[in-house]
């Protein structure tokens, strides 16, 4: 019998790979890539706008400025003591510094199209100072008056100092290396989400020009520019101004006609447009010039809360610069501007407190959000708006005007402005991985604690300024209140810390560190001269220390 020979058992087919599933997002419509500069915008930085468009944008830069101005000296100099006159005096030297600081800071700062506007980071250590004097007998309540400013002169010259030595030095800069996309858009988004208490909540004190405020202006400067081309090239740019002149005579027709005259005390303050009393108290001319209250005074306690303001102002301002940034097609600062503008700021504050300004200024966060209301980011526009807060605060009949635009018109505005500075951190998005969990969290808690902790801190915060850190040290409750009652500052500290000790190596990829990297270094991307570099040449003739 033959044997049968053992075949091997045949080998199957290889099956063929299996396809790739299905993209799902070009299956259900197209996907966008990262953007760098916006493209919607009419005129960025370094481009301009015809003469007369440009003196129009700039006087409406103004107004919106205007509103944060008001709203600090009518709640500030009532308590130190002070008059109508006297209001209206520090409306003026707080216009005057706002308008030299945004020059100083256009020409040799940040370079960015940024107003330098007074800073609510200083309400509470100048009320801590105010609180210092109620129990404190004076001849007169204009001595008392006088005596407060001469205190807050002094302390802001001694605290400007922090900023000088934290720009100049480019410890600021080498703070801003560690963050990344992941860092910014927590800060920058509460930059306008932290300010919410000065958007509906104020506009609520008059809800009969507030609402109808912020309904004209979304239907004129969103709606009504689609009818017709011309409409469009109109009221995108000049919506504001035009929606400002008919609410505010509006409110002049209900205070004439009697409206308000049975309301409420508080309601007729924020209703009627002739109880700012500013128009018949205000000089015809008046030129601040330094130490107009008298003699500065250093005392120690009230020398450090200020100077937490001061570091207050640093983390509020930069993520201000990276929002106008975005907005006026520049490239993010790299770290050497932001220590140029940090330490300009502190020769800001310096003048500041010797032309006795109530409070400093930072970036102004309304300003920004009005670059990207009307779509031009001229840094030029913002140069000449310059040019109207120092006329109207030296003639100051024509400035009070202006200043007795009803606080709610202004709350109306800030309720679209502050909301899109906000949509503008969450734009930064786009250059990290968004489906990353552990972006996810970092993201997450920055922006909770950025708003609950400061939440926290104004809620327990007395009229007097006493926050919730009541030790026996004074200035170090000024420093801790001031510090964790900024949305900005409690999620730089917090998103700082987190991206940076929670694999941050591995995740450098996930964090954009590849793409953020090049804008922080001073040749690390061709742009940032062409933003960045100052006039004049005058980079050939300056220390390193100081660019």
């Amino acid at each position: 019998m033959g044997e049968t020979p053992n075949h091997p058992p045949p080998v199957a087919a290889a099956q063929p790979p299996a396809p790739p599933p299905p993209n799902l997002g070009l299956s259900r419509g197209p996907t966008w890539t990262p953007a760098e500069q916006l493209l919607q915008l009419h005129y960025c930085i370094h481009s301009n706008p015809s003469w007369p468009q440009a003196l129009v944008l700039g006087f409406q830069h103004y107004i919106v400025m205007l509103g944060t101005t008001v709203l600090i000296a009518t709640t500030l100099v009532p308590q130190m003591g002070g008059n109508h006159g006297d209001k209206a005096r520090v409306i003026q030297s707080l216009l005057f510094m706002s308008g030299v600081n945004t020059l100083l800071q256009t020409w040799f700062g940040s370079r960015l199209p940024v107003v330098m506007s007074a800073s609510f980071a200083f309400l509470l250590p100048v009320l801590s100072i105010i609180n210092d004097y109620t129990d404190r007998v004076f001849p007169s309540e204009h001595e008392r008056f006088t005596y407060t400013m001469r205190t807050i002169q002094g302390s802001l010259i001694v605290s400007s100092f922090i900023n000088i030595f934290i720009g100049y030095s480019k410890s600021w800069g080498s703070l801003t290396r560690l963050f990344s996309p992941i860092v910014i858009v927590p800060v920058v988004c509460l930059v306008g989400l932290g300010l919410f208490m000065r958007g509906f909540p104020q506009l609520a004190n008059c809800v009969q020009i507030g609402l109808l405020m912020l309904i004209l202006l979304v239907i004129t400067q969103q709606y009504l520019k689609r009818i017709h081309p011309s409409m469009n090239h109109v009221l995108e740019k000049f919506a504001l101004l035009i929606c400002i002149a008919i609410i505010w005579g509006f409110a002049a027709i209900l205070t004439v006609a009697g409206a308000y005259n049975n309301s409420k005390e508080r309601t007729q303050a924020s209703c009627r447009t002739d109880r700012s009393y500013l128009l018949s108290s205000a000089p015809w001319i008046k030129i601040p010039y330094p130490f107009q209250w008298g003699t500065p005074i250093f005392k120690a306690s009230h020398v450090f809360g200020m100077m937490g303001a001061a570091l207050v102002t640093s983390a509020e301002s930069t993520g201000t610069y990276f929002a106008s940034a975005r907005i006026s097609g520049a490239t993010p600062p790299p770290a050497h501007v932001l220590s140029r503008s940090i330490g300009l700021q502190g020769i800001g504050m310096l003048l500041e407190g010797i032309f006795g300004a109530a409070v400093g200024t930072s970036a102004s966060v309304e300003n920004v959000g009005l670059l990207g209301l009307t779509h031009i980011g001229s840094r030029r526009v913002v140069q000449i708006s310059c040019g109207f807060m120092i006329f109207f605060s030296i003639f100051g009949k024509f400035g009070a005007f202006f200043a007795s635009i009803p606080l709610p018109i202004f709350a109306a505005i800030y309720c679209v402005l502050f909301g899109i500075v906000a949509a503008v951190g969450i734009s930064f998005i786009q250059f990290a991985n968004n489906n990353s969990m552990r972006n996810i969290y970092v993201l997450g808690v920055s922006l909770f604690l950025g708003i609950s902790i400061p939440q926290y801190f104004v809620m327990n915060s007395s009229p007097d300024g006493h926050g919730p850190v009541r030790t026996n040290a004074g200035w170090f409750n000024d420093i801790l209140n001031t510090i964790f009652s900024s949305a900005p500052t409690v999620a730089i500290i917090v998103g700082t810390i987190l991206d940076n000790t929670l694999e941050a190596k591995h995740s450098a990829n996930d964090r954009g560190m590849p793409w953020w990297v090049p804008f922080q270094n001073r040749k690390g991307d061709v742009r940032n001269d062409e933003f960045y570099s100052l006039p004049l040449r005058i980079n050939e003739y300056m220390p390193t220390r100081f660019l």
